[in-house]
């Protein structure tokens, strides 16, 4: 027999130090070197390559804008071919959409649970084209001079559309007090890469004001900090659209799925992050069936308050003079317009989780209600789904207009510049409007209308956290009814999901596990 003192030496040698091995084996093994850092050129860091202010077609005294865009064409030939391709400028594409065949999408085709629909709302609208003059539906698509090249090339941040000009800015027949005409010359000489105040001016207003859509999109971002946006803080990379959203001949990339349905001309964070950025297995391990958005955007909403819900079936009252009027809430956010109907904003606000595989559907003009709350939009994706990853959401409810005897979401007029002609928004008028609106589109209206709820989903980007701010194991790895993913019940989460047999298999794993390393040391001991 061994003495007591080789017995406990065997102990250790076979029992402890196996066990301490794969402790480190597991704690260190995991994380390994850090993979390739890829060098990301900024275009928005770029210097100018020319000085426009030289160029002698540039001298001239412009007084139309589309005369800047005639003398940018005549330098930039074949630009003209590449932008009136996008969607940008035709608010629209063809897609296969399930059970519906080809069809066009787009801004001009799909219902929204905003405004409803920007024809026959062009005044309005319209200001966040990138043409001049879309007033009707004579406008010319064809004819590059109605091409708006100031609107994303301005760097003097003294260029911008009117209200209510149908994407014009002020000429010399509409300038007045308010409407200034902007110096053409002194812009058109000083222009480049588009950067942030360029996109927002339409992606932060859309909706009718400051991140009343995206609700990770909105005016702050034009000047903010790391922990608002850790790409676009100016105390860090100071990162701008473009640096992102890289565009060639002026495709750019990216894709909103409010109006957009197929996976294609993405971007996505590992274009520069790569695959396995943590420099850990496990956390590494969450990008196959985890977007990097669920961990890295915990609220969105950081600085203003977004619309989370828009009740239309509220507009039209008035006060005791007959005229419409307004209501703020706490934050002065507006809460009521009788032009718009009764709104609810919130800010930091937690988003939904949804699995999303990249593919989307769409209610566009004249598809029939088969549910409630209807479907704006609707993403694709499951567990089941390899493509399909989960994803933060914003959920944008409402309750819009629809005509209960053919069962289809109603388009509205809402804009004019003038009372009596029929839009909404000036004589808070519900079937006059509607009538108007229908017709633009030229949609069939048996007359009569009610509300119904509806939801948009808007997948969420921007407001990316600092690191020491993402999402932690236990928001999602937790029983709690406040989980992350406690909605998310189509597959089996650790630490929030209890099973007798998957808890009952992994003890007896452990227990057959010990009881095999005891046999074996026992007998390496005897």
């Amino acid at each position: 027999m061994k003495s007591l003192l080789e017995k406990i030496i065997s102990f250790l040698v076979v029992i402890v130090l196996p066990v301490l091995v794969i402790y480190f084996t597991i704690h260190f093994g995991l994380k390994r070197n850090d993979p390739p850092k890829r060098e990301i050129e900024l275009r928005s860091q770029q210097q100018p390559k020319v000085d426009h202010s030289e160029f002698a077609i540039l001298q001239q005294n412009f007084t139309d804008p589309r005369k800047v865009t005639e003398a940018c064409l005549s330098c930039h030939n074949k630009r003209d071919d590449e932008l009136m391709i996008s969607t940008h400028w035709l608010w629209e594409r063809e897609v296969e959409l399930p059970g519906k065949g080809l069809v066009k999408i787009g801004k001009k085709h799909i219902n929204n649970n905003f405004c409803t629909g920007p024809l026959g709302n062009n005044g309005s609208c319209m200001r966040c084209h990138i043409g001049y003059g879309w007033e009707d539906h004579n406008f010319d698509f064809n004819n590059p001079n109605n091409i708006d090249c100031l609107v994303c090339h301005d760097k003097t941040d003294t260029y911008f559309k009117q209200k209510g000009m149908a994407g014009w800015p002020a000429t010399p027949a509409t300038a007045n007090e308010e409407f200034k005409v902007p110096d053409y010359n002194y812009v058109a000489q000083n222009v480049g890469h588009p950067d942030r105040s360029n996109c927002g001016v339409c992606h932060f207003y859309g909706g009718g004001g400051n991140n009343v859509k995206h609700g990770d999109l909105e005016e702050a971002l034009n000047n903010t900090t790391r922990k608002v946006d850790v790409h676009m803080g100016v105390d860090g990379p100071d990162m701008t659209c473009v640096d992102c959203h890289i565009t060639e001949r002026h495709n750019i990339k990216g894709r909103s799925y409010s109006v957009s349905a197929s996976n294609d001309n993405r971007i996505s964070c590992e274009n520069c992050h790569t695959s396995r950025p943590h420099n850990d297995k496990i956390l590494d391990f969450h990008y196959n069936k985890i977007a990097c958005q669920t961990c890295h955007i915990p609220v969105y909403a950081k600085v203003n308050g977004t619309v989370m819900y828009w009740d239309w079936s509220k507009a039209g009252l008035k006060d005791a003079d007959g005229n419409g009027y307004k209501e703020y809430d706490a934050d002065h956010n507006y809460s009521y317009l009788s032009i718009k109907g009764r709104f609810v904003y919130d800010d930091h606000v937690k988003p939904d989780y949804l699995w999303f595989n990249g593919l989307a559907n769409h209610n566009i003009m004249d598809d029939s209600i088969t549910h409630v709350p209807v479907q704006i939009n609707t993403l694709y994706g499951d567990y089941r789904d390899p493509n399909a990853k989960i994803w933060p959401v914003k959920i944008h409810r409402g309750k819009q207009a629809y005509d209960p005897v053919t069962g289809k979401l109603l388009t509205m007029k809402l804009f004019a510049h003038n009372k009596g002609e029929g839009a909404f928004w000036e004589d808070l008028d519900w079937e006059t409007a509607i009538k108007l609106g229908m017709e633009t589109y030229g949609r069939e209206w048996s007359g009569k209308y009610d509300f119904v709820e509806t939801e948009v989903y808007w997948p969420l980007n921007h407001m990316v956290s600092v690191k020491e701010e993402t999402l932690s194991c236990t928001d999602c790895h937790t029983r709690s009814p406040k989980g992350r993913l406690a909605k998310l019940n189509d597959f089996y989460l650790p630490g929030r999901d209890y099973s007798k047999a998957v808890d009952y298999s992994g003890f007896a794993v452990i227990i057959i596990a010990l009881l095999g390393v005891i046999i074996h040391a026992i007998k390496r001991m005897f």
